[in-house]
């Protein structure tokens, strides 16, 4: 097939951004012709993709960024012709759109009312928003990345999307047998003990990822290894140091090697006040890790309660959730079970998912043509 793929930037940091990447090079891979029409691109990542560059316009507002993006991408694609186009933006021109954040309302549901009159109804902004959406919602093939995500497009849009494929993960690169091979040596050269029970969080939005949330939470003598650029770093120093955690709680900013950050872990958590997804909580899997996610995370649904993870209803669950964890045997009960659960949601199952059903898409737009008459 000829597949046009539309997404701003075809990078591995971020989620929607991740998930396009995995997603495209395995249809590559596949032998499917590839054409991409995206701002910004990695170099290491482009070999066999036609790039076609788009303007980076008004690029002093987000929305109106986005609005450009979304029109200057709809006149490129019609003038060539493609078999399928998949975006992962909120465009105008496509077949099928993966929606990978929450609508734009469900961010309004618990402000107070003046606020959320304000934003609906008297902001340009947040008209330009909806507008954009709306568009995205028309798209005939609404592709969702996770359960969660598809119930709450359905409720404030009224429109249910037809397919989900959750991300995936790299069973080959994330793996418990490298965890459990290589989880001594990195650990004794990071200085962390034996008997030390290492927390993982990792995420570049602290506080929609529950930052504030597991920090108090640590129990007596756990460690906590916060991984990710974040936000308002002033305010979580004076936190953790308020809270008399500052030689217990480690920010280590951006990582690239995050398979050696789940090989030293004990416990990884998302405790997202909302999260579409949550790639982290599937790759810690993969790893062997225990992991706790709250019911906001849409990769909850993988996780069955005490079997192959934990999850969290509410944050006041949290102390209890970690301090189960002391016992080495429950993680690594879990742990295994997890690790079953992840080798069951690769990457190249979802490629695989699109790939059957663009070629069902493809096979219906021929069968239309065919009963077209001649004039």
């Amino acid at each position: 097939m000829r597949i046009a793929v539309v997404v701003k930037r075809f990078v591995t940091t971020g989620g929607a951004e991740k998930y396009a990447v995995e997603i495209t090079r395995r249809l590559l891979r596949r032998g499917h012709e590839i054409h991409l029409y995206a701002r910004e691109v990695d170099p290491l990542l482009m070999a066999d993709i036609t790039h076609h560059p788009v303007p980076d316009r008004l690029k002093f507002s987000s929305v109106l960024n986005g609005y450009s993006f979304a029109k200057d991408v709809a006149v490129m694609l019609k003038q060539d012709s493609f078999d399928i186009i998949h975006s992962h933006e909120k465009s105008f021109y496509q077949d099928f759109a993966t929606l990978h954040t929450f609508p734009y309302l469900q961010g309004m549901a618990h402000m107070v009312l003046l606020k959320r009159i304000d934003r609906l109804y008297l902001s340009p902004r947040a008209w330009l928003h909806l507008y954009l959406e709306k568009h995205q919602y028309k798209t005939p093939h609404l592709v969702a990345g996770s359960r969660s995500l598809q119930a709450d497009v359905a409720v404030y849009s009224q429109i249910e999307p037809q397919h989900v494929i959750t991300p995936g993960v790299d069973s080959s690169w994330f793996s418990a047998a490298w965890s459990k091979a290589n989880r001594a040596a990195i650990r004794q050269a990071r200085g962390i003990d034996d008997d030390q029970l290492l927390v993982l969080f990792a995420g570049s939005n602290f506080k929609r990822k529950g930052l504030d949330e597991l920090l108090p939470a640590l129990g007596a003598g756990m460690h906590l290894a916060v991984v990710g650029r974040g936000e308002r770093h002033g305010h979580y120093q004076r936190l953790v140091a308020s809270l008399g955690l500052t030689a217990r709680v480690h920010f280590e900013g951006l990582c690239e090697q995050m398979r050696e950050q789940y090989a030293v872990a004990d416990v990884v958590v998302l405790p997202a006040r909302v999260e579409a997804f949550g790639m982290v909580i599937l790759e810690a899997m993969a790893s062997g890790c225990a992991v706790i996610a709250s019911q906001g995370a849409g990769v909850a649904a993988l996780i069955e309660h005490g079997v192959n993870g934990l999850i969290m209803a509410s944050p006041a669950e949290l102390p209890g959730l970690l301090d189960s964890l002391r016992d080495p045997a429950v993680r690594h009960r879990l742990g295994e079970h997890a690790s079953k659960t992840a080798a069951a949601h690769t990457w190249d199952n979802a490629a695989e998912a699109y790939e059957s059903l663009f070629a069902q898409v493809l096979a219906t737009k021929k069968t239309a043509n065919e009963t077209i008459p001649a004039r």
